[in-house]
């Protein structure tokens, strides 16, 4: 497995945590832990963000692996 492939790979479990904990966060009734799940989901965002443009890198610095 590539390096590109596994970036995709981890870009795509962290947006699904990202999704799991946006809901949870509009979903909770609890009252502490909706900040806690929005922060969370705040800090999975600058994450995906960082990564996607590291993939971009990438594939700009190794052809072979855009499309991949």
């Amino acid at each position: 497995m590539t390096v590109a492939s596994q970036v995709k790979q981890s870009l795509a479990t962290l947006k699904s945590a990202h999704a799991s904990l946006k809901i949870y966060a509009v979903q909770s009734t609890d009252q502490e832990a909706k900040p806690v799940f929005d922060e969370a989901g705040r800090t999975t965002g600058e994450i995906i963000n960082e990564l996607e443009q590291r993939l971009k890198a990438l594939e700009f610095e190794e052809p072979q692996y855009q499309g991949l």
